[in-house]
């Protein structure tokens, strides 16, 4: 049995991640070994009993190698928070064609559903070289979705979504954990993410239980709670059209101007009543207790899915 001192890398992000880890560890090992280095250069010259010459540098000398010193500090620091700052950032924006797929974390399981509406729970299936970006929210409590082997982790929260997305290279099973505490059986909260060739994949996802898709539930549970009542272009009472208001900048009744994204949706359901738009009177009744973040999830599909006029 071998002992493995490297996860494996199985993502883009994992790649530049490492990439990033070894440079960090060279560079502070060669600072370790300079600073050896004079150290035991020093000792050795200055020991007891030498004829070595001692007392202050010349001021000159001290302020050149202060001032070097100094500097060249300053410039690698920036060097490396520059480097890691753009990893990060590249990180952070998931290409558009990328494959949405949404997760509930709820102690102590994950719960992913695909875009044909296929449903896994402690698995994922994802195909290889595709982009995948991950939606997520929680039921309950704080967790931490964390794959090793793609060098990606985001928490997941209770009353809003957040994001991460990745892009596996090398087909197999990796490991799933929760990386945040979160009860008592929190250390068997994990599961596994299999990655497959495209073709694997597109054979999975049609193999699985046929249902609607997220937009569509979202839909069904849109007019099951009236909203189409209000909403609909034809409807007599005054309310903001739906169609194309996902990415859209909404100017609001106090002047602000925000742009439409999830949080901005997730936010005009629950709390319908903190960002009313311009025109339009607070009429809107919260939905806060009357539908849970599954529920949640859906609707923003479904308005993510309306298309109009043109985001802008």
């Amino acid at each position: 049995m071998s002992l493995a001192l490297w996860p494996a890398t199985a993502s883009e992000q994992a790649a530049h991640i490492d990439g990033l880890f070894t440079g960090l560890l060279v560079v502070t090992g060669l600072i370790l070994l300079l600073v050896a280095g004079l150290l035991l250069l020093f000792c050795i010259r200055y020991r007891r009993g030498t004829q070595a010459k001692r007392g202050d540098l010349p001021e000159f000398l001290r302020r050149d190698v202060e001032l070097g010193w100094t500097a060249a500090t300053l410039f690698l620091a920036l060097f490396l928070f520059w480097w890691a700052g753009t990893l990060e950032l590249r990180a952070s924006m998931a290409p558009p064609e990328a494959l949405e797929i949404h997760v509930v974390a709820k102690q102590w399981m994950w719960k992913a559903r695909h875009p044909n509406g296929a449903r896994e729970i402690d698995a994922l299936h994802v195909p290889r070289g595709e982009a995948v970006r991950l939606v997520m929210t929680s039921q309950d409590v704080i967790h931490s979705f964390y794959v090793p082997a793609f060098r990606v982790k985001q928490d997941v929260l209770p009353g809003r979504f957040t994001e991460m997305w990745f892009r596996p290279t090398r087909t197999g099973e990796y490991r799933l954990f929760c990386a945040e505490f979160c009860g008592t059986q929190h250390s068997r909260m994990g599961g596994m993410v299999t990655v497959m060739e495209p073709e694997d994949y597109a054979s999975w996802a049609a193999a699985q239980p046929q249902e609607q898709d997220l937009p569509g539930e979202g839909e069904a549970l849109f007019t099951a709670l009236g909203c189409a009542g209000c909403h609909a272009p034809a409807s007599a009472v005054h309310a903001p059209v739906l169609q194309g208001v996902y990415g859209r900048m909404v100017h609001l009744a106090d002047g602000r101007t925000v742009r439409a994204d999830q949080a901005y949706l997730r936010d005009s359901i629950l709390q319908p009543q903190r960002d009313v738009v311009a025109g339009y009177a607070p009429i809107m009744p919260s939905f806060a207790g009357l539908v849970d973040e599954a529920d949640l999830q859906r609707l923003v599909a479904y308005l993510q899915s309306l298309r109009g006029e043109a985001a802008r």
